[in-house]
Order: structure tokens, then C-alpha cells, then sequence
């Protein structure tokens, strides 16, 4: 079997974006900034995650409420870090959050909560503080591609397994 390739899972936020390598997460949090800078600090953040990257796996659009005045802004953060991972040839999925939520839980709708728990159960990261759902769903997005790519962190379920099916899976590279 190949050697594990180096997938990043991305849950990207204006206020606070998840990020997730095997066996680690992490999170940036823009805090006071707004508007361009805010835009700038956390492409730049995530180019600094991604660059060795072999994969990508990015949370694609909620369509939920909540957003709304941000979503400009918000959309304009995932095609600035797909032209980054673009620029440096690293190849990207997109992840519904229902598809996200269905492989971690079995549930497309699974709370973030419930995320967090089986993400704690299957893979021993155990999140806390501010950022543990951005983190949960980071580190769920990583699996999927680690999953997706041949190369799966633990057993799932197979029922759960169906969320890889409704990704934007990158048509070359590391498919399975």
C-alpha cells in the first residue's frame, strides 16, 4: 500500500476556521478583524496549512440561516482558498455539511455536538473550548479524504460511508 498522503481538512469561517491534519487540529480565529483583512489574515493562515498538501477536503456552502450578511464575504473566503490550493497545484474536494455530518454520524443532520462525540469516539480527539466544532468538522472533512483516498483513519460504519458520495471529489489525484 502507498504511504498515507497528507490530507488537510478545512471548515472555513470568517469568525473561527477549522483546521484538521491527522492526529491534530487547530483553528484561526481572525478576532477584531473585518472586511479585507480579516479575508487576507485567514487565506494567508490556511496557505500556511495546505501548502505541502497532497489533498484538501473544504465544508462547501451551508444554506442554513445565520449567515445571511456574511455570505458574500463568506463565499468570497472558499474560492480565495480554492485559488490558493489552485495556485499551488494541490488538488480539492468540496463536502456538503450534510455529507460531513452523515459520514462523522450517520445523520446528515447530526447536530454539531454529536459530531464532536463521535469524532472523540472513533478517533481519540477529544475538543474542547471555542473552537472544538470547527475542529470536529475539520478533522471529519480529513477522514472523508483519507477515506476517500484509499487510506481511512478507523473503521465506519457503512451506512455513514454514503457521505462520501455526495462530494466534489477532485477528477485526478487521489482517488481510490
Amino acid at each position: 500500500m502507498n504511504a498515507r498522503p497528507l490530507v488537510i481538512g478545512l471548515d472555513l469561517s470568517l469568525t473561527c476556521t477549522g483546521v484538521a491534519g491527522e492526529g491534530w487540529v487547530d483553528y484561526i480565529r481572525p478576532k477584531t478583524l473585518r472586511g479585507h483583512p480579516r479575508l487576507n489574515l485567514l487565506v494567508d493562515e490556511v496557505t500556511s496549512f495546505i501548502k505541502k498538501a497532497d489533498l484538501v477536503v473544504i465544508e462547501g456552502p451551508s444554506f442554513g440561516g445565520g449567515v445571511k450578511h456574511r455570505h458574500e464575504d463568506l463565499a468570497g473566503l472558499r474560492v480565495m482558498v480554492r485559488h490558493a490550493c489552485w495556485r499551488r497545484g494541490v488538488p480539492y474536494a468540496i463536502v456538503p455539511p450534510s455529507c460531513r455530518a452523515l459520514y462523522a454520524a450517520g445523520k446528515g443532520s447530526a447536530s454539531k455536538g454529536l459530531v464532536r462525540d463521535e469524532i472523540a469516539t472513533r478517533y481519540g480527539i477529544e475538543l474542547d473550548g471555542v473552537a472544538r466544532y470547527d475542529m470536529a468538522d475539520a478533522y471529519a472533512l480529513l477522514a472523508m479524504g483519507l477515506h476517500h483516498s484509499g487510506h481511512p483513519l478507523a473503521p465506519v460504519p457503512d451506512e455513514n460511508l454514503r457521505g462520501l458520495d455526495g462530494c466534489q471529489w477532485p477528477e485526478e489525484g487521489l482517488a481510490a
